[in-house]
């Protein structure tokens, strides 16, 4: 099934400005012109997110859909692939944002605009969990790309996540997933784009 409607979500603190963001928009735009894509900006409660996101979403094409993940992306990613059934694009996908994000509540800056500020409030903790999946029901539907060097999240913990889900798994590397073109190709090819 080729793929018409494609979804990016971004990391926390992060927005539809982000590297991977943009380069996933221009390779769309280059190749696959006549799929449908959509780069939001998130909100910071996760509730409110998903939210938006199925109302957005709510005229797509359920066989032919995927969603693609970067961070906290790829949790929320995570949660509407179990949600949909579509196909899932990981990037050092989070795996525990209830746990890891507690110690970010107060206001926050983004990294694109440090003028621009939201407050995270404990109440997204719980918002999280809520939206915590048990293991995949078709792992077969995600490719995650996980970097051994990332600093910030455990990359055994993320492949461990998705047992049976294709997985790249890159020595060295970093959060950012700097090199990030180098994946697009085997990104583009799992999502099959129209």
């Amino acid at each position: 099934m080729l793929t018409t409607h494609l979804l990016y979500l971004h990391g926390f603190r992060s927005s539809p400005q982000s590297a991977k963001a943009r380069q996933v928009a221009a390779w769309v735009q280059e190749h696959h012109p006549a799929v449908r894509w959509w780069c939001p900006q998130l909100p910071p409660s996760p509730r409110e997110a998903m939210a938006m996101l199925v109302q957005g979403m709510a005229a797509w094409p359920r066989g032919s859909m995927a969603v693609a993940g970067s961070s906290l992306g790829g949790f929320y990613a995570t949660h509407l692939a179990e949600t949909f059934g579509c196909k899932a694009v990981l990037l050092n996908p989070a795996v525990n944002p209830a746990r890891d994000l507690a110690k970010y509540i107060g206001e926050q800056t983004t990294w694109h605009d440090p003028n621009e500020r939201f407050f995270f409030e404990p109440r997204f903790v719980e918002e999280f969990r809520a939206l915590t999946h048990g293991p995949a029901a078709r792992p077969d539907n995600y490719f995650a790309v996980i970097a051994k060097g990332d600093e910030v999240l455990d990359w055994r913990e993320m492949a461990g996540r998705y047992p049976g889900a294709r997985i790249k798994l890159l020595e060295g590397g970093d959060h950012a997933l700097s090199g990030f073109d180098a994946h697009l190709q085997d990104m583009m090819d799992f999502l099959n784009l129209a």
